[in-house]
């Protein structure tokens, strides 16, 4: 499959030997949709592990009708995605309208006006829909378009269905994982965007995106956030996930300004199979934390 103006590219493709297309019933089916890509991850819900999962990139896109419709041709190319008998599905959504509110502040009335701090929102074709964050005792305000809400909805009309944000998943991941005892610097990776978050102790004190054009965006971003928390750029830890690799020119200059930086593992509320030893370790953290966000 080749990416083009009205298509898509399987980058990578993962199945194990256990996976039944006769047990979907039993299955959890985690989908992220991007502008320029998409992921897939199935997992057994009885021992929470993945038995399946594919990474795609879409090509250029003018329009939300236009990237619409690559999911859709996407969805009828695909041989399950398409199945409305699943255990349950979590749908991620990845853009940058979107805004955390204290739940203890939270008024659901009020939830358009949230997000009108953050982002310009369009009510004739966008919806306002809201997330719990357990860990974070916080509520994500997020858009997402009408048409592709109205999409979903027809497919999973006989299942549960979960929409949520890849911010909430990043900031449920990053509090599940994090240490007590430590307090580093969280970053996430994104195709084109940068995602930074900080815990202390156990509670999130910071998280944004930014958008990348250049390398040089990577390192002032973070030095910005760095300076902003107080933390240093030679002695505080950093912990990285995302499309980085530790081998890549990236990273070697990368670690040139910023110090003392590891790579964060998968998820421990997750099982993988031997076949996931050619992903990185550190890729797809953002897939994985969907997971987290239970219906």
């Amino acid at each position: 499959m080749q990416a083009t103006a009205q298509g898509f590219k399987l980058i990578k493709k993962i199945k194990d030997d256990r996976f039944d297309e006769e047990k979907l019933h039993q299955y959890s089916l985690l989908v992220q949709f991007g502008v320029r890509d998409l992921q897939v991850a199935i997992v057994d819900s009885e021992d929470s592990r993945i038995l399946f999962f594919e990474d795609y990139v879409l090509g250029d896109s003018n329009s939300h009708g236009e990237l619409i419709n690559q999911y859709q041709q996407l969805f009828d190319s695909h041989p399950v995605l398409h199945a409305g008998f699943w255990s349950e599905v979590r749908i991620s959504i990845k853009n940058n309208k979107f805004a955390q509110v204290p739940a203890s502040l939270f008024m659901p009335e009020a939830a358009t006006e949230y997000l009108r701090f953050n982002a310009q929102v369009d009510p004739e074709k966008e919806d306002i829909l809201v997330c719990q964050n357990k860990r974070s005792d916080a509520v994500t305000v997020f858009a997402i378009q009408k048409e592709l809400k109205t999409w979903l909805h027809s497919i999973y009309a006989n299942t549960t269905l979960k929409l949520v944000h890849q911010s909430a998943a990043l900031i449920e991941g990053v509090l599940e994982c994090a240490n007590g005892n430590q307090n580093p610097l969280y970053i996430y990776v994104d195709r084109f965007k940068l995602h930074i978050l900080a815990v202390a102790e156990g509670k999130l004190i910071y998280y944004n995106q930014f958008l990348i054009k250049q390398f040089s965006d990577y390192v002032k971003y973070i030095m910005l956030v760095l300076k902003g928390l107080g933390m240093d750029q030679n002695t505080s830890q950093v912990i990285l996930w995302g499309y980085i690799g530790k081998n890549s020119p990236h990273y070697q200059e990368f670690i040139k300004y910023v110090r003392n930086v590891g790579f964060g593992s998968r998820p421990t509320y997750l099982k993988f199979g031997y076949l996931f030893d050619e992903v990185q370790e550190h890729h797809f953290f953002d897939l994985f934390s969907i997971y987290l966000l239970k219906p």
